[in-house]
């Protein structure tokens, strides 16, 4: 039976929830002529009930308690933007046992317990949407389901947390050192006060088993990516890679070769004609090849209330939709098996390899040796004047397996003449 109303319950109010409750505030006329039917907001949980917020509900449209919202049988969608995992797991769990549908951007949770809490939606008849768990604004998973649905995706690559992207964008143009334009993007509200999710890569991990799930039909544990964060790269890493034709940037990368999948999060060289290296501050692009479409392209901003408020409002407008049509519900995602992965030390890349070691003849020919021996190839080598008696020196390789790279790095620390490695970073072409 169709309805005229629709009601929705919210989990939190921060930064996104407000951002998503001024959208449909401002353009909630234009949404219920798309619809055919009118949104009302008929609870709001929050933590502090005394805190003054920027909204034009009723002081009696809030309460403290989840449990008003996900319990209240005329709450037909829970918007779920409370943040942290082991809450938010309940109350979603609680609301779609209650026969409700769900909307979330808690990309910490659906990384963890995704498979989990689709698996319950199936069984209710209901769904979770979660458009707004990546990429912010950006429009990401519908067209993974729905546009791109004919296509074998090969590969997904992309910048996808906002916060390194800035402090690397700070590095490469203004010539800031890590600490300074970390400082600078937690003043200008683009990095938390602890940045350690950003900054270690672990946010852009979450996201990356969210979009790589759907990319390839599987099912993605959080252990399957190698993670490696943009705490170890330094400003002369930035200035040695631009001499070299590169950008550095914190990609996250999926692909899918011969049925096993290629999972990782990592600061990565890049040739700076490619589309990603121009990427700049908080800004988010995801890049996908699909077997039919060829290379795709999504770009915008990946944070922020109002363009994640976007991104939930459309799921909202979509479960209304799915309520009022009386949709059937297919979640593929529970359909998911499991596949492959291939573990990193079996990966092939290109690395970028700066050092130091004595100023003396004959140094070259030993680094020749060490890497022969491992039988990794050179491309590049560049040698820069150091302090007295040392030379710097950047080398970057042809592809080999990371096994391969390793064995050579521990074959270099028994060199006398090389006094440290000073950073190892990958490249993509």
């Amino acid at each position: 039976m169709q309805k005229d109303v629709l009601r929705i319950g919210f989990l939190g109010l921060g930064t996104v929830g407000t951002g998503a409750l001024k959208i449909l505030e401002k353009n909630g006329v234009e949404i219920s002529r798309k619809l055919g039917l009118r949104l009302e907001v008929k609870r709001v949980a929050v933590r502090n009930l005394n805190k003054l917020r920027d909204t034009n509900l009723a002081p009696g449209i809030f309460t403290d308690n989840t449990d008003h919202v996900v319990n209240d049988p005329e709450i037909d969608i829970v918007v779920e933007v409370m943040g942290g995992v082991d809450n938010a797991r309940k109350a979603i769990t609680r609301a779609l046992e209650n026969g409700k549908f769900v909307v979330t951007a808690n990309k910490d949770l659906l990384a963890q317990f995704g498979v989990e809490l689709l698996a319950i939606a199936k069984n209710q008849g209901k769904n979770i949407f979660y458009e707004a768990s990546v990429g912010g604004g950006i429009p990401l998973i519908r067209p993974l389901k729905h546009c791109l649905a004919a296509n074998r995706i090969e590969k997904v690559m992309g910048i996808i947390n906002g916060t390194t992207n800035y402090i690397l964008t700070k590095m490469s143009c203004e010539g800031r050192e890590f600490e300074e334009a970390l400082a600078e993007a937690q003043e200008k509200g683009f990095a938390e006060a602890d940045p350690a999710s950003d900054v270690e890569g672990r946010d852009a991990a979450y996201k990356l088993a969210i979009l790589a799930s759907l990319a390839f039909s599987s099912k993605i544990d959080l252990d399957d990516i190698y993670v490696e964060g943009i705490g170890g790269v330094k400003l002369r890493d930035i200035r040695y890679a631009q001499e070299l034709g590169y950008t550095v940037k914190l990609l996250a990368m999926g692909e899918e070769t011969e049925g096993r999948l290629k999972l990782r999060v990592h600061p990565t060289l890049i040739p700076t004609l490619h589309p990603l290296a121009a990427v700049a501050n908080e800004f988010n692009a995801i890049f996908l090849v699909g077997d039919a479409v060829g290379e795709v392209m999504f770009y915008g901003r990946g944070a922020g209330s109002l363009p994640t408020g976007s991104a939930i409002c459309a799921d909202i407008i979509d479960a209304a939709r799915c309520i009022n049509n009386e949709v059937e519900n297919g979640i593929v995602e529970a359909t998911f098996g499991r596949k492959a992965v291939v573990p990193i030390e079996e990966q092939q890349s290109r690395f970028y390899l700066r050092l130091k070691a004595k100023d003396e003849p004959g140094v070259f020919a030993k680094l020749a040796t060490a890497f022969g021996e491992a039988e990794v190839s050179l491309d590049m080598i560049m040698q820069k004047r150091s302090e007295a008696g040392t030379a710097e020196i950047v080398l970057v390789t042809h592809g080999v397996s990371e096994g391969k790279f390793a064995k050579a790095m521990r074959a270099l620390e028994e060199v006398q003449a090389i006094r440290s490695i000073n950073s190892i970073l990958r490249v993509v072409e």
